[in-house]
């Protein structure tokens, strides 16, 4: 099968949305399809590349992944005619994606993360003409009538539901874990060791917590949080590491400013963004990986945290509680004196317990193609 992505975003950019691309991409690859990716250009990326068989467009587009909705048309048009199916996410490459299907005859699955139809200015913080542009976008996304509609969760799947799909043309499939790297005997406990004696983490409780420092991710809650946590918990710490910083430098600096305000200088470390494989030692080194997001699709970082035997603090929101098991516990998303309860049970060792769930790459490989299967006639 000839497959098509079309996604405002691929590597080197890293996200839950990217993670799942990249493994279909190039699993896709190792089973014999061809497949390639039409996505923006990014700073400091070539026009085109080879990535492990798959053969990546990238679109200039301004460095802008709104642009690369308009810029991506003629590409996207030129690509649709040489593949079988087109498969694409919210939001900014479903458009081009959707307009290149219908004019090229070709199916086109939508992978839908979240759903944040009335909750853009909760979720991301934009100002109010913003949340109401970008409210209407996706209104309009989902509008347009895709072959498939593919939900990563049984919460994203409802919230899907409820703008009016029709249930025959919606999907779950879960997301993959990548269980040979995220494998408790693959950290090197010296590694540890030595990150803690850096950080001067030695005999203390250490609270973790990574990810974009966007308003969905939820840092405010936890930084006020660690305020009482602070108190709660003697001789604890609480490490934070921010990725795509450049993308979010305002609310960056608002949350080391919310720092400072709380004087907790000496009781958080803000770390820089670290390579996947130092990723690993930090989320093995944590007594507790917090995830206080405000939305999750997914969620990744808790089930990463979870695969190697890292206890986690979830919110209750979108999918958390859905997807994570083994010692873990929930607060009510947004309420820091919650959390830092919940960071003390922690300390003190009281968790719930349950059986971890497993998301397995085959399986989410098997359920994609059978999708494509089936809106690909010449595939029966």
């Amino acid at each position: 099968m000839r497959i098509l992505f079309i996604c405002e975003n691929y590597l080197p950019h890293y996200g839950g949305a990217e993670v799942l691309f990249k493994n279909l991409a190039e699993r896709y690859v190792q089973q014999g399809h061809t497949v390639s990716v039409l996505t923006h250009q990014m700073r400091g990326t070539v026009r085109e590349e080879v990535i492990k068989g798959v053969r990546v467009y990238r679109v200039p587009s301004f460095f802008s992944r709104y642009m690369f909705t308009f810029l991506a048309i003629p590409k996207a048009l030129r690509l649709a005619r040489k593949h079988d199916i087109i498969q694409t996410t919210t939001f900014n490459g479903a458009p081009p994606a959707w307009l290149a299907g219908k004019l090229m005859n070709k199916p086109v699955v939508l992978t839908v993360h979240e759903v944040w139809i009335g909750r853009w200015k909760e979720i991301t913080g934009f100002s109010t003409i913003s949340c109401f542009i970008h409210n209407l976008l996706e209104r309009a996304i989902y509008w347009l009538p895709f072959d498939k509609y593919i939900c990563v969760s049984e919460a994203t799947k409802n919230d899907l539901r409820k703008r009016g799909i029709a249930a025959g043309k919606v999907v779950r499939i879960y997301n993959g874990v990548d269980y040979d790297f995220w494998n408790p005997a693959t950290v090197d406990k010296k590694e540890i060791q030595k990150l803690r004696t850096r950080l001067n983490l030695q005999h203390k409780w250490v609270y973790f917590s990574w990810g974009r420092p966007g308003n969905s991710k939820g840092f405010d809650s936890l930084i006020r949080a660690a305020a009482k946590g602070k108190e709660l918990v003697p001789r604890s710490a609480l490490v934070l590491m921010f990725g795509s910083v450049d993308q979010y430098r305002r609310k960056y600096r608002e949350l080391l400013a919310l720092i400072e305000q709380l004087h907790l200088q000496d009781y958080v470390t803000v770390v820089p963004s670290v390579s996947y494989p130092e990723l690993k030692h930090y989320v093995a080194m944590a007594d507790t990986v917090v995830v206080p997001s405000l939305s999750e699709g997914f969620g990744y970082n808790a089930l990463e945290a979870v695969s190697i035997d890292t206890p986690v603090i979830i919110s209750n929101a979108g999918s958390l509680p859905e997807v994570v098991g083994g010692k873990h516990l929930v607060f009510k998303s947004k309420d820091a004196a919650d959390l830092a309860e919940k960071m003390k049970e922690a300390a003190a060792g009281r968790w719930d317990s349950s059986q971890k769930k497993v998301f397995l790459w085959d399986r989410t490989i098997k359920e994609y193609l059978n999708v494509y299967r089936i809106v690909v006639p010449d595939t029966h």
